[in-house]
């Protein structure tokens, strides 16, 4: 059997501004209709002998991760939560532990979360070729064949075939990401493979491998899995152990001191989005090179990403730029400095700037808010509310909430009463009222907010019950 670990951390930052902390580039529809989650939950589904995912994430997204796993009509074998970041190798052996637990011994396909994989087919049959190799011993990386000289990646060194006509490869070296003339030689070489950060083996084999190789991440991924609890659908990693774990990639912390490294070669459209150059290169382009998402107008522009999510964009005698408008941020950036983008987010988070990590519209696990206005002692917002979804029970020290029904039927506890709202219908919450807001029906619920006090901010929230544990 083959078990999908599908790795959903990570920020994000050089796709900013449309993703950001609170709601990362792999939950996002980048390159088609559905996320960049849900299109490896898909991608997978379909392989012979593939059972149901472990997804990893961050405890902050783990409602993000199972909604949009409920969409696609897939089930988890586990959805394991991390309570901090401790990069790819001890997720994977948290996962590798959970498996055996669960299924035995089975062979693992560690697939990252945000990656774009244009030819499902000749994926599927790279995997199935890895299985048997997975299956006696070795540790299965997937080279991509590179078309281009590329800096922004890693590199992976094929030494000798696994046998005559295999197309399999033992893996002699793994390089850091070169400069542009090396990379260059590396690409006409034809020795050398982009590093996908893809992987197939064992559970056994990689613990095995770990306890050898990084023992104190091994005994410490197996603390936090052994104290690990249930929450709802989800397993929490104990957060002390797995806070004393170093950290660090499957690639520096096993693969490239394993002796049992193999690498097949994969040409199937990969594409991992590290940049917007790269997701430049998933669309079509027009007649002068641009790419033009939304609400668009461009005159005399060549070699352009332009992308509008809220309003009109318009551009005018430009080249080789990258614009993209939100709601509330707009980026411009030279093609050739995209991959600086993190730099501007480090600067927004050290000025403590909100839209470093949260978009205007916020998620929620009963559904999302949406700032609309604010002032220094008022604030509006639009707040959706999912069917059957239910706030927590909450005061609030020093502001005051009117609510407005614009949709929907709304079930108001405030103080002692409970109230039913529906449309162009009201209330009032004092000042350190107890209150609670529940959606009854089978439509969304939607209502605007106006908060009035001398402090407005998120944190001054005060929770006596919660469905969601927080």
């Amino acid at each position: 059997m083959i078990i999908p670990i599908i790795l959903c951390g990570g920020s994000g930052t050089r796709l900013w501004p449309l993703s950001r902390k609170a709601y990362p580039k792999q939950f996002l529809p980048l390159a088609g209709k559905d996320t960049l989650f849900q299109s490896t939950i898909k991608r997978v589904a379909g392989i012979p002998g593939c059972g149901s995912p472990v997804v990893v994430c961050n405890q902050d997204h783990r409602f993000l991760a199972a909604e949009q796993l409920r969409e696609t009509g897939h089930k988890a074998l586990s959805l394991l939560l991390e309570p901090v970041g401790r990069n790819t190798a001890p997720a994977v052996a948290c996962a590798a532990l959970d498996c055996m637990e669960k299924e035995g011994d089975p062979v693992l396909l560690v697939l990252p979360a945000d990656h774009v994989i244009r030819d499902i087919d000749t994926f599927r049959k790279a995997v199935e070729t890895g299985c048997p190799m997975a299956e006696s011993g070795k540790l299965v990386t997937f080279g991509i064949v590179p078309d281009r000289p590329e800096t922004g990646y890693g590199y992976i060194r094929r030494a000798e075939p696994l046998g005559a006509g295999h197309t399999a490869f033992r893996v002699e070296r793994f390089v850091e990401k070169p400069d542009i003339e090396i990379a260059r030689k590396y690409v006409d070489s034809g020795d050398y493979y982009w590093n996908s950060g893809m992987f197939m083996f064992k559970a056994s084999t990689y613990l095995d491998e770990l306890s050898g190789l990084a023992p104190e991440m091994s005994d410490a991924c197996r603390d936090a899995y052994e104290k690990a609890v249930m929450d709802l659908d989800f397993v929490r990693l104990d957060a002390g152990a797995f806070e004393s774990c170093p950290g660090d990639s499957i690639d520096y912390a096993v693969m490239e001191k394993t002796g049992e490294a193999v690498v097949i070669p994969l040409d199937a459209g990969w594409n991992d989005l590290g940049a917007w150059s790269s997701l430049m290169d998933t669309d079509t382009l027009d007649e002068a090179g641009n790419v033009l998402l939304g609400d668009v107008v461009a005159e005399d522009v060549r070699n352009s990403y332009l992308r509008s999510e809220h309003r009109l964009l318009t551009a005018l005698g430009i080249d080789d730029l990258i614009i993209v408008e939100t709601t509330d941020a707009v980026l411009v950036a030279r093609r050739d400095k995209v991959q600086d983008v993190k730099a501007i987010v480090n600067r927004l988070k050290e000025a403590g700037r909100e839209e470093a990590v949260f978009h205007r519209k916020v998620y929620r696990p009963w559904g999302t808010y949406e700032g609309i206005d604010i002032s220094g002692r008022f604030q509006v917002k639009r707040i959706t509310v999912n069917p059957g979804q239910v706030l927590s029970l909450q005061m609030h020290h020093h502001r005051a909430e009117h609510w407005i029904v614009v949709k929907g039927t709304a079930k108001v506890t405030r103080g002692d009463e409970e109230l039913m709202l529906t449309e162009d219908q009201s209330t009032y919450i004092p000042l350190g009222t107890k209150h609670r807001l529940e959606n009854p029906g089978v439509i969304p619920l939607e209502l605007i907010e106006v908060q009035t006090g001398s402090y407005l901010g998120e944190d001054d929230i005060v929770r006596f019950e919660d469905v969601y544990g927080r």
